[in-house]
């Protein structure tokens, strides 16, 4: 069965943003040629879950095209609906997606954020692989990786890896409870 992987970065304190959306603090980990086994990671998947605000980031990026052309690419939102020439928007229940796509042939599904996106996703205990590249660097506050009021869950550390630049990336199954 497909599964729903989380491929995300966090600073050390847990934090993926600022509180206004901003990033920056990733760009400390660049390195020329080193994505992070991002592009590995890339052709084990083939449909994204994304948050309308991460959306809205990446295509304030500016980039010349969509890095994810390839893939089916769904965001999550309640105002939007309908799709754009990247994406679909999608308003319903993230429990009914995440079913019909894994009863769906095709590779993994890749989520990428944001916060309220994983928030639920854990909430309804539906990821099912999380890989956290962690950044050495303190944001002191922001937009939380982790939410408070999800479910409690058993994780099971598959890998970790580190880099020259000080990230540590850290690779879980999550344990899914017995029914």
């Amino acid at each position: 069965m497909r599964q729903v992987v989380l491929f995300i970065a966090m600073s050390l304190d847990g934090y993926i943003a600022k509180e206004d959306d901003n990033i920056d603090f990733l760009n400390q980990v660049e390195r020329p040629g080193e994505d992070y086994g991002y592009a590995a990671f890339q052709t084990t998947v083939d449909t994204l879950i994304w948050g309308r605000r991460t959306y809205d980031k990446v295509l304030a990026m500016g980039m010349p095209e969509f890095p994810h052309k390839d893939k089916k690419c769904y965001v999550l939102s309640r105002s939007r609906t309908g799709q754009d020439k990247n994406v679909e928007f999608y308003g319903g229940d993230l429990k009914d997606l995440i079913t019909s796509l894994q009863q769906q042939p095709g590779k993994n599904i890749y989520c990428d954020g944001g916060g309220q996106v994983v928030a639920a996703l854990l909430k309804e205990n539906l990821i099912d692989k999380l890989i956290v590249s962690v950044i050495p660097h303190l944001l002191g506050s922001g937009i939380r990786l982790f939410q408070d009021g999800r479910p409690e869950q058993d994780l099971v550390l598959t890998r970790s890896s580190t880099f020259p630049s000080g990230l540590v990336q850290l690779w879980y199954d999550c344990v899914k409870p017995s029914r």
